[in-house]
């Protein structure tokens, strides 16, 4: 029967709690890995299922601009302050576009009389909160995302600990 050599108990600790926490910075990285695709499936979802349109949302309206742009139509809208409906453009072609499509006015847009006489697209004050809500869905989920990481990576460790106490030996 062959004789196996002594083996060295603080060796044997250190190795087992070496492989341990490769084990588990090997579970770590795959945990973050899978958290990344499935955060970033649940962000898109979310934004297709919102129905919100990302370049309408930060967009500016679109306004004639009497040096740069050539008016195709006119229209008549009331102001407040003037006595008379007051002409603008409500349909131009825009000379630095390449595409040569017409621009129209878009029907939320108010006009003003300015202190000087003319006349002035009101941008109004009413703020649209779906993009804060977007981002605030976003930080949510990555928040829950750590989370979700943080005691899935725990628990792991925990059960090697436990595997590893009650004398069972780690299997590669």
């Amino acid at each position: 029967m062959a004789q196996h050599p002594p083996m060295d108990v603080e060796t044997t600790a250190a190795d087992d709690t070496e492989s341990r926490q490769a084990l588990v910075q090997r579970f770590a990285r795959v945990v973050s890995l899978a958290m990344i695709v499935l955060c970033n499936a649940i962000v898109l979802v979310g934004l297709w299922t919102s129905g919100i349109n990302l370049d309408e949302l930060a967009a500016t309206p679109d306004v004639f601009n009497s040096k740069q742009d050539i008016c195709l139509r006119l229209g008549w809208q009331s102001v407040t302050g003037a006595a008379d409906p007051v002409p603008f453009c409500s349909e131009w072609i825009q000379l630095s576009d390449p595409s040569g499509k017409t621009h129209q006015i878009q029907q939320e847009i108010i006009l003003r009389h300015g202190p000087d006489g003319q006349y002035y697209v009101d941008r109004g004050g009413h703020a649209d909160y779906r993009l804060l809500i977007l981002m605030l869905f976003v930080v949510v989920v990555i928040a829950c995302g750590l989370v979700a990481k943080w005691y899935l990576v725990s628990r792991y460790r925990q059960r090697l600990e436990s595997i590893v106490g009650h004398g069972a030996a780690l299997v590669h």
